[in-house]
């Protein structure tokens, strides 16, 4: 295997770009969270998805800035490592990359117990796991064999999973009412804190395409455009599956009800069917757009000498970061296979927060550090500091609100990163000394 980065095949253009934003951020959640906020809030919940919507933008548009100072991969953490060197660098790289593994464990079981309504042996224990080791380790093999053949893969998932979901809300709006989206009473949101974070979660994911910076073409004008545009798609996409969902289901707000619920109210056992395969099909979006982006932060990290040169080598024909992809798959089959991934599940939104507050706070030191002909070119806000400022704030307040089960765990997980770090710089200090 080749070690040199130059390697790498610059394959992503702005529509892989946009396939790897909308499955970071669309996977299980989309089928699960209209039920859970409209619970909480009545027929508010469609304009709730807009106004977190307008909200994360601010953090999207102050990634987007980032990500225009960069052509390397690796996002979040070569932000850190750059601004605030190796050891915030690491800890930072390394509480993302546990958010991502937990995501894909637990979205991985998810896939089976769907599975498991077509035929019970999937949502039994030796099925789950059946599944996950089958599911992660064909992720594993496409993406090894290249990039292009990665998009490709996500662009299948893709559409197996929009177009359903475009069909339903075309169904659901058919029962449109003024009274519904402009309603004369407005209900009161319960436990206003707790569901802003659930919001959020509907969002995290955006990031994705910073990761593979190195393999995207003209990453520095692609990245950002790309990236604060899907968003607001998807943004509006939440908001008209969460309408129709408000208007064919305004009976059973307050149930639980699911959008395989709605389906069959609209079209019967089969639209339930359609609705359940098409979350198979999201959740394996998901998670191909997580096994393309997150070996390159192990890529990034080894580049920055934080990880072993060995995560860093380029296959000589597929021309992909092989090792990191191996490691990445070969690790989230044993969290998924031996359950842990249920607890780092707990703490993964304050995760990926803090991630997002450190790469915010390392904005206007990367801009002082950047070449001229570099600031001239990069994605500039308006208003100088203020959205990265109010993006700041915003994860901040998200920070406060996460419980203290989460903090705590969260720092469990840094101060055993941080052990592994320490390790691994005494072993390349042990290195040098023999030379």
């Amino acid at each position: 295997m080749a070690t040199q980065k130059a390697h790498l095949i610059r394959g992503i253009g702005a529509i892989g770009g946009s396939f790897l934003v909308l499955n970071g951020m669309i996977g299980a959640g989309i089928f699960a969270l209209p039920s859970v906020v409209a619970e909480r809030a009545g027929v508010l919940s469609p304009w709730l998805f807009v106004a977190a919507g307008l909200l994360i933008i601010m953090i999207v548009l102050a990634f987007a800035e980032l990500g225009s100072y960069f052509r390397e991969s690796g996002g979040p953490a070569l932000y850190a490592a750059r601004a605030f060197g190796p050891v915030v660098g690491f800890g930072t790289g390394w509480l993302y990359y546990v958010s991502r593994i937990s995501s894909m464990a637990g979205n991985s079981h998810v896939i089976a117990t769907y599975l498991g309504t077509f035929y019970a042996w999937f949502d039994t224990t030796l099925g789950h796991n059946v599944v996950v080791v089958a599911l992660i380790s064909a992720l594993t093999f496409i993406n090894v064999l290249g990039v292009k053949d990665s998009i490709r893969a996500l662009s299948m998932f893709t559409f197996f999973k929009v177009i359903p979901l475009l069909i339903l809300i075309i169904l659901g709006l058919k029962a449109f009412s003024p009274d519904i989206l402009f309603p004369e009473t407005l209900p009161s949101i319960e436990d206003p804190g707790g569901t802003v974070l659930l919001l959020f979660y509907a969002f995290i994911g955006f990031e994705a395409i910073v990761m593979t910076a190195g393999e995207t073409k003209n990453p520095r004008r692609v990245i950002p455009l790309t990236m604060v545009k899907t968003v607001l798609v998807i943004t509006l996409l939440y908001f008209l599956i969460v309408l129709a969902y408000v208007l064919v289901l305004p009976d059973k707000l307050d149930s639980g009800a699911t959008l395989a619920d709605m389906a069959y109210r609209l079209a019967g056992g089969v639209g339930a069917t359609v609705i359940a395969l098409t979350a198979i099909f999201s959740i394996g979006g998901n998670l191909a757009g997580s096994m393309l982006a997150a070996p390159r932060l192990t890529l990034a990290m080894a580049d920055e000498r934080l990880l072993p040169g060995w995560f860093s080598r380029i296959h000589d024909k597929y021309s992909t970061p092989a090792n990191s992809i191996v490691f990445y798959g070969v690790i989230a089959i044993a969290v998924a296979v031996s359950g842990t991934f249920v607890k780092l599940a707990i703490a993964s939104t304050l995760t990926r927060i803090i991630v997002y507050s450190v790469s915010i706070a390392a904005l206007p030191i990367i801009k002082r550090q950047a070449d001229p002909d570099v600031v001239a070119n990069a994605f500039k806000l308006k208003g100088g500091y203020t959205i990265p400022v109010i993006a700041l704030g915003l994860c901040g307040w998200m920070a406060w609100h996460s419980s203290l089960e989460s903090w705590i765990f969260v720092g469990q997980l840094l101060v055993v990163g941080l052990v592994l770090f320490g390790i691994e710089k005494l072993i390349l200090g042990r290195n040098k000394s023999k030379h």
